[in-house]
């Protein structure tokens, strides 16, 4: 069952920021993913929006760690931590439509 990954931050640096998400691309290709939403600066309804909010397919959670876990993603998540602050980064599983009742 697919999952996907939240992800929410504040980049405070974005002239490094800017070598991260051509990195992050190729990695989520190699793991079949698929960002289906992301954007900078959007509009919110409650509270202030971090500054970068997105949404990635993945087929499994295992999937996902093993993009977390791959040694090229562990050498540039450095370009994230450096540039960013105030990650949240989480995994929802997708919804079973037959738990609708």
């Amino acid at each position: 069952m697919s999952v996907y990954v939240v992800n929410a931050y504040d980049i405070h640096d974005f002239e490094t920021f800017k070598k991260y998400p051509p990195q992050v691309s190729l990695l989520l290709k190699k793991y079949g993913a698929r960002a289906l939403a992301m954007q900078t600066n959007p509009e919110s309804l409650e509270d202030v929006p971090k500054t970068m909010n997105a949404i990635i397919k993945f087929a499994s959670v295992d999937d996902v760690h093993r993009f977390y876990n791959d040694a090229e993603y562990q050498k540039i998540i450095g370009i994230r931590h450096q540039s960013t602050s105030n990650c949240t980064m989480i995994i929802l599983n997708q919804f079973n439509q037959s738990l609708a009742g």
